[in-house]
C-alpha cells in the first residue's frame, strides 16, 4: 500500500479494508501529526524562539504526537457521521484507516524534510534566511523543493478523498462534501458557543 496508493488509491484502500482496517493507524497518525507539526513551525517561524532546528524538531516530535491521535479520532468519528448523512456505509474503524492510510503520501511528502533540513538548517523555520538570500542556487533548490511539495500536496488530497471515499462506498465528490459538512459540524459545536461565550465576558 505505500506505493500503490498513489495511483491505485481506492483498490488499495479496499484492500486495507478487507484485510486489517486497524493495521499501523496508531502510528501513521503520529507520523502525520509530526510532519504536520513541522510545517506548522516553518510557516510560524518557530525558529526565532528556540535556538536551534534540532529544538524544532524535537518540539514538532513531541507536540504533534497528541494533535495526530486526536485528530484520528476525532476525525473518524465526525467524518463517519458526515459520511452517514451523505448516504455512506463505512464504520468509525473504518474511516480512521482511510484518514490514516490515505495519509501515506503526506508521509513520502514529509521525507522532503531531510533534505531541506540538511541543507538549509535552520533557515527552515526563521524569518530570517541570510544563507538563502545571498545564494541563488540554494535558493533554487528550496525552490524546487517547495514546488514538489506544492504537486504533491494537491494530489495527496485527491487520494485522501478517494480512500475516504471507498470506506464509505461513494464518490471523490462526496467525500469532499462530507469533509466539509464535518467541518461546519466542528464549527458549530466549538467555535461558536467559544465565541459567545468571548462576547457575553466583555
Amino acid at each position: 500500500p505505500w506505493f500503490s496508493i498513489w495511483l491505485q488509491p481506492r483498490a488499495t484502500m479496499q484492500q486495507i479494508l478487507d484485510t486489517d482496517p486497524t493495521r499501523l493507524v496508531l502510528w501513521l497518525a503520529i507520523i502525520l501529526g509530526f510532519f504536520d507539526a513541522l510545517r506548522n513551525a516553518s510557516t510560524q517561524y518557530l525558529g526565532d524562539s528556540v535556538d536551534s532546528w534540532q529544538s524544532v524538531v524535537l518540539a514538532c516530535a513531541i507536540g504533534g504526537l497528541i494533535p495526530g491521535v486526536i485528530g484520528l479520532f476525532l476525525g473518524g468519528y465526525l467524518l463517519q457521521k458526515s459520511g452517514s448523512w451523505l448516504g455512506g456505509s463505512a464504520s468509525v474503524r473504518e474511516v480512521r484507516a482511510a484518514i490514516a492510510w490515505g495519509g501515506i503520501p503526506r508521509i513520502w511528502l514529509g521525507l522532503l524534510w531531510i533534505p531541506s533540513i540538511a541543507l538549509f538548517g535552520d533557515e527552515n523555520f526563521t524569518s530570517a534566511t541570510p544563507r538563502l538570500d545571498n545564494d541563488p542556487a540554494l535558493a533554487s533548490v528550496m525552490l524546487f523543493l517547495k514546488l514538489i511539495g506544492l504537486i504533491g500536496a494537491i494530489w495527496a488530497i485527491v487520494i485522501s478523498l478517494k480512500c475516504l471515499g471507498q470506506a464509505h462506498k461513494f464518490s471523490a465528490w462526496r467525500a469532499l462534501g462530507s469533509v466539509l459538512l464535518a467541518v461546519l459540524v466542528l464549527i458549530g459545536v466549538f467555535v461558536v458557543p467559544l465565541g459567545l461565550m468571548f462576547l457575553m465576558t466583555r
